[in-house]
């Protein structure tokens, strides 16, 4: 039998980890284990791979992930009878509830042009943050059972469950692309700076999606308390409201470009330029500065008035440039990945212990 092992394995062959060593009884009475693993290449069934290693098995492993992202979503709705299009209707129900309350009882929609396109706009972009979020959070516990029947790098569940919500985000697009032309938005080359503004939000993703998955392995009340952190956090990104038209922060500039640099508003403010013409003719500081058309705007503001006047706040002092939007959502993603990943890394051996 050792012989047979023997002439099976060898390195780059499929049996090469159970190839036994030829090994001197004698010479291990005395022999430091360290030494005697070292001499015969033994290693521990489960190390942690080094940093780039990882890296590089992750990578190996892309095509298992999409087919198993594919295959998830595929089965995430077989048994409503509306089926994939719940991906679609969710998100839409959540912005006529939203229009309800915060465009026509609160009256947040003063001081936005064509309101209904820069809602549903948010609540999109929004959306693919938010779920990405909630399902890493949960992942590593739900899939217990394959971590403990399979090895691979654990980092392919949340990843592959980042990349569902891509590709429903991607099917959302078609209905969003759709109602803003409804609306009276110009179809424009401006539409394809979407793409990178989406691909950034996907790595800020990943990137989170691995620190939320280490969280919520370590500690089940996480799970529990995170929907209600997201909650709170798209109050405060702009997704129902500009946050440069809010009376509050006019004289509170700090407060103002805090709120506009935090990752989500971000993101969302990018895709809204890109597919909205009058978010890019009324973003403030986009003109040079003129204090009786921004007065005007105020004043437009202040009655109701919709139309024309409100792209007047591109006559406004701006807080933060596109150009700052787009070196925010860059460094936003680059450190949420090397963060997170570097994150996850560290407990990669303590996944599936329970």
């Amino acid at each position: 039998m050792r012989e047979r092992a023997r002439d099976q394995g060898g390195p780059g062959t499929l049996t090469d980890d159970l190839a036994i060593p030829e090994v001197d009884p004698s010479a291990l009475a005395d022999e430091p284990l360290a030494e005697l693993a070292a001499r015969y290449r033994l290693r521990p069934s489960a190390a942690r791979p080094g940093v780039f290693a990882y890296a590089g098995e992750l990578w190996e492993r892309r095509h298992f992930i999409v087919g198993f992202a594919t295959a998830r979503n595929v089965a995430m709705y077989t048994e409503a009878r509306l089926g994939q299009l719940w991906q679609v209707l969710t998100p839409l129900l959540n912005a006529a509830v939203y229009y309800v309350i915060f465009g026509l009882i609160l009256g947040t929609s003063r001081g936005v042009p064509n309101f209904t396109a820069f809602l549903i706009t948010g609540i999109f972009v929004f959306n693919f943050t938010q779920r990405a979020f909630i399902t890493t959070s949960r992942v590593m516990p739900d899939s217990l059972p394959l971590i403990r029947a399979l090895p691979f790098p654990r980092a392919c569940l949340p990843v592959g469950y980042v990349l569902i919500e891509l590709e429903q985000l991607g099917m959302a697009l078609v209905v969003l692309t759709v109602i803003v032309l409804a609306t009276g938005e110009p179809l424009t080359w401006y539409w394809l700076l979407a793409i990178p503004a989406l691909l950034l939000q996907g790595v800020f993703n990943v990137g989170m999606g691995l620190f939320l998955a280490r969280l919520g392995a370590g500690a089940d009340d996480f799970s529990q308390l995170l929907p209600f952190l997201v909650r709170t956090w798209m109050y405060v990104s702009g997704v129902m409201f500009s946050i440069q038209t809010i009376g509050y922060l006019r004289d509170r500039p700090t407060l103002t470009y805090l709120l506009q640099i935090n990752p989500a508003a971000v993101y969302i403010s990018l895709v809204r330029n890109a597919i909205l013409q009058s978010q890019r003719n009324a973003w403030p500081g986009s003109e040079p500065y003129d204090a009786a058309n921004c007065a005007a705007y105020h004043a437009a503001t202040a009655a109701g008035t919709r139309g024309p006047a409100l792209e007047l706040s591109a006559y406004c002092h701006g807080t933060v440039s596109m150009s700052g939007l787009w070196l925010w959502s860059i460094g936003w993603a680059i450190v949420a990945l090397v963060v997170g990943f570097v994150f996850f890394w560290q407990a990669e051996t303590r996944y599936g212990r329970g």
